[in-house]
């Protein structure tokens, strides 16, 4: 999507702005004087667009979240010792510390900063109210329209679509919150200024089935492609972001999933069956995941998944240019927004607003070594347990199944191509341009020497686990190779995409029909075909061992609980680091257990380093006498796991607590246990 700032919409007229809140206590205290009527607002479609969009500018842009972002919340991620002082979300969870959440703003649920350009205002709780009133508004404006109390001009098709949009963004704000703190009043009304509110908690399983009811009847009214109807016509080519009928099969599937989940039928709790799903309910996501699936299999989906080519994967280049599967998550061009064909739903992004990607987010990726890459002192890195985990080998195995061919003297050799592509491991050039004498202080961190002891290993400026993140912002962000100057980057996560859906059907129908073999009523699609496509994408296989083309062994697909296995570990490797591990490990009931997978015990409270030493020490040499040296041919001796930190859950943990002072607010709206 190419975007110079511009509004969503090109109808915005700014109208109906006064019939929306700013938080659940004071939004019933607007001045009578700031009213637009609702013959203004809603006599047609322009006017009635331009107040639904509002609501698209208040989704979160988590990449904008505070003045350094921090959304990794399961085991895959650990910040540096020091962390400023000031220590992000990561931290406070690893800590127990879940109540900072709202305390001092350090995370994209309750803060991020305000485009000086457009005013976009704050995190997901703050919008959160404002955003489910103005939905409400609108939809009671429609009930006026079709009773006569408001004169409307226009089609029924426009009404649909107006519909549509309002339910979705009532549906989305409550279902996203509801994934941290459970339970919440399902608010499906415009109260009066003079009205009393007092609505109780629903329960988590309650707020998900409204959720799942409200995208359900979304995606009934929506067009799948904007471009292609009526009322997209004066907007066409810029209706990339429009809420579509995709995006609301992808929400009531994810409603479903989540409300056919272990956690919503067993409730928050520690030692619960991590496979044991409400079937009929997963049928149900199962069968909304597949009308996207048959439509894209078809050909006729405006989405597909990106293309994993890369004649360097280390840089991320595939012949000259960025690779697509790269281009999801991030561009060197400020104009055109990350995500490509295969993102599906996105919040609002200003291409011009580059510099929040370069400060908040584009430098907090790698080491700090004599300003090698600038920016505070903070740096995401990825856990050692989990790239062990989620990274498994090139023919499709994890790397602890006895066959896989993992040599622990040889731990970076035959991997999943995407560890390649996501994650900066012992002997990687890091810097690849020429550093001159101004630049000399970091000559000797040109190459990563991650090995135990080496001087990368460094808690504060370098890395505490042996690895570096480059999935989401290159390894090239340095001083040097300057790939992520000002408004030469532009970083994004989208909220769903078509990866993901491939895998939430392949959980769903594995869950909801029983077997990795059979299919939802609305696909063809087995669920091993589902994970064949996101595995075959990127090259991970074929394995299978009967003379098919499977990506999933054998002895997982005969097995449903291992064939599940296999599709959570597909999970933690195509969406790693994008925000979803938390919500996963949560409603498996996973995050406070271990769990034995192919004799290995994985404990998803632990936080680890890799340990090792080099055959080959000096691997600048390497570099200089071989015409082209791979560091994933590289020896080494004692490959091991070793802990850092362990969270001390509880089942409280399973739910973030509320703002304290809105556990006073209504009688109904108690706080979650243990808090």
């Amino acid at each position: 999507m190419n975007i110079k700032y511009k509004q969503l919409s090109k109808i915005f007229l700014g109208v109906g702005l006064c019939l929306s809140m700013t938080s659940c206590e004071d939004y019933l205290d607007k001045a009578p004087d700031t009213d637009i009527s609702e013959t203004e607002a809603f006599k047609n479609f322009t006017n009635f667009q331009g107040y639904v969009e509002q609501i698209y500018s208040k989704i979160p842009n988590k990449f904008a979240a505070n003045w350094s972002p921090s959304w990794n919340w399961g085991e895959d991620e650990l910040f540096n010792s020091n962390d400023m002082g000031r220590a992000r979300m990561t931290t406070y969870i690893d800590n127990g510390d879940f109540r900072r959440w709202y305390q001092n703003n350090p995370c994209w649920l309750k803060r991020q900063y305000v485009d000086r350009d457009v005013q976009k205002s704050n995190g997901l709780y703050n919008n959160m109210w404002n955003a489910i009133r103005i939905a409400n508004v609108g939809l009671e404006s429609i009930e006026k329209v079709a009773s006569g109390e408001i004169t409307y001009s226009g089609t029924q098709e426009e009404l649909n679509v107006l519909r549509g949009q309002l339910l979705f963004f009532r549906a989305w704000w409550h279902f996203e919150m509801a994934c941290y703190v459970g339970g919440l009043p399902y608010v499906d009304k415009a109260f009066a200024p003079t009205e009393k509110v007092d609505m109780a908690r629903l329960t988590y399983p309650q707020t998900l089935r409204r959720c799942a009811d409200d995208f359900k009847a979304a995606a009934e009214l929506l067009p799948e492609n904007w471009d292609k109807t009526a009322v997209g016509r004066d907007t066409k080519g810029s209706n990339e972001l429009r809420i579509n009928k995709t995006m609301a099969l992808a929400y009531y599937g994810k409603a479903a999933l989540w409300l056919a989940s272990p956690m919503a039928k067993q409730g928050a709790k520690t030692g619960g069956d991590t496979y044991d799903y409400d079937e009929e309910v997963a049928k149900e996501a199962a069968d909304a995941f597949g009308q996207i699936l048959a439509s894209v299999e078809a050909g006729t989906s405006q989405y597909k998944l990106a293309q994993f080519k890369y004649t360097n994967i280390y840089e991320h280049d595939n012949g000259g240019s960025l690779g697509e599967y790269s281009k999801i998550f991030y561009t060197h061009d400020g104009n055109v927004m990350p995500g490509g064909d295969e993102a599906i739903f996105r919040c609002l992004c200003n291409g011009d607003n580059g510099d929040y990607s370069l400060w908040q987010h584009a430098h907090v990726w790698g080491p700090k070594f004599g300003g090698m890459v600038t920016g505070d002192n903070l740096i995401h890195q990825p856990t050692a347990n989990y790239v062990h985990y989620a990274y498994g080998m090139a023919n499709g195995l994890p790397l602890d199944d006895p066959n896989s061919g993992f040599d622990p003297t040889h731990p970076w050799k035959d991997r999943d191509p995407r560890f390649y592509h996501d994650i900066v491991f012992d002997g990687f050039k890091y810097i690849t341009g020429e550093i001159l004498d101004d630049n000399k202080a970091i000559r000797p961190y040109q190459y990563c020497n991650l090995y135990t002891g080496g001087n990368m290993r460094d808690d504060i400026n370098g890395s505490r686990t042996g690895y570096f993140i480059q999935k989401l912002v290159p390894h090239t962000s340095n001083i040097i190779d300057k790939k992520c100057e000002y408004m030469n980057f532009f970083g994004h996560i989208p909220y769903v995409r078509l990866a993901d859906i491939y895998l939430m059907y392949a959980e769903a129908v594995s869950a909801g029909y029983g077997s990795p073999s059979l299919t939802a009523t609305t696909c063809s699609l087995t669920a091993l075909d589902a994970i064949n496509a996101v595995r075959t994408r990127c090259g991970a296989g074929p394995v299978g061992g009967d003379g098919e083309n499977n990506h999933v062994n054998t002895e997982y697909i005969s097995n449903n609980h291992r064939f599940m296995d296999e599709v959570r570990r597909e999970r933690a490797c195509e969406l790693s680091f994008e925000g979803f591990r938390y919500c996963d490990l949560q409603r498996w009931l996973l995050l406070t257990e271990k769990q034995v997978l192919n004799n290995t015990v994985y404990d998803y409270t632990e936080k680890c380093s890799v340990e090792f030493t080099r055959v080959i020490e000096d691997i600048e040499s390497e570099y200089k006498n071989k015409k082209k040296y791979d560091p994933r041919d590289e020896e080494v001796k004692g490959y091991t796991l070793k802990p850092i930190l362990k969270r001390n859950f509880t089942a409280t943990h399973y739910l973030f607590p509320l703002p304290i002072d809105q556990t006073y607010y209504s009688e109904g709206f108690q706080q979650n246990p243990g808090w």
